[in-house]
């Protein structure tokens, strides 16, 4: 009992490390996801192209790929990054890129009369975006974005495959050393149930609090 009590430790202390991943990947990806949904929206071709270019390359590529880019390709052009930086970089840009596609599809979801009415009181580009068009269009993105911020939690576990001492590299080593592959599975399977719980819990509160009080502003 006490060699299956430090197995399960070492399992929550990869649990760790997949919390850490999953809060910063997240966070990467929200910041790209903005910066290249608003610049597919931009009236620079320029900025078009480089948004447009970054969403098809990280969609259209393998997210194992990229991972393996990041730690194994990048240190030869100088940039030496730990497994837990490549894991964060990989998943962050790969998610980041489907969550572009839905802030620009919120946004554009907006109707336009709003938009004929931010230019009827000569509000500014940033003015009708900040106080108009985003207040409205983050209700839409939230489930979506709760979707996506549960699929790079289970991306996390191709970081393992890098060494990174997540929950199913730790569940790998439970298994090499005792040989049953049943518990140590079950417990990272009910981990990673109950962190996806808890983003769905999370999102929904917070989709219920953003969009309180909106529907008289969509009417």
């Amino acid at each position: 009992m006490s060699d299956w009590s430090g197995y399960l430790l070492l399992i929550l202390k990869g649990a760790q490390a997949t919390v850490e991943l999953t809060v910063m990947g997240t966070v990467l990806a929200l910041v790209m996801a903005f910066a290249a949904g608003l610049g597919r929206l931009s009236r620079w071709f320029a900025v078009r192209a480089i948004a447009t270019s970054y969403i098809e390359f990280f969609r259209g590529t393998s997210v194992f790929v990229q991972l393996f880019w990041a730690y194994f390709v990048l240190p030869m052009a100088g940039l030496t990054l730990t497994p837990l930086q490549a894991g964060v970089l990989a998943l962050g840009l790969n998610v980041g890129a489907y969550g572009a596609e839905v802030v620009r599809g919120a946004i554009l979801a907006i109707g336009h009369e709003q938009r004929s009415a931010c230019i009827a009181l000569n509000l500014s580009t940033y003015q009708r975006m900040r106080y108009v068009i985003l207040p409205q269009a983050l209700p839409l993105m939230l489930p979506t974005f709760g979707n996506n911020a549960i699929e790079l939690l289970k991306g996390t576990a191709v970081v393992s495959l890098i060494s990174l001492g997540d929950m199913t590299f730790q569940a790998q080593v439970v298994r090499s050393q005792t040989g049953n592959t049943l518990i140590p599975f079950a417990t990272i399977l009910a981990l990673y149930f109950a962190m996806a719980c808890v983003i769905t819990f999370g999102m929904r509160r917070l989709e219920r609090r953003m969009s309180f009080g909106l529907d008289g502003m969509r009417r």
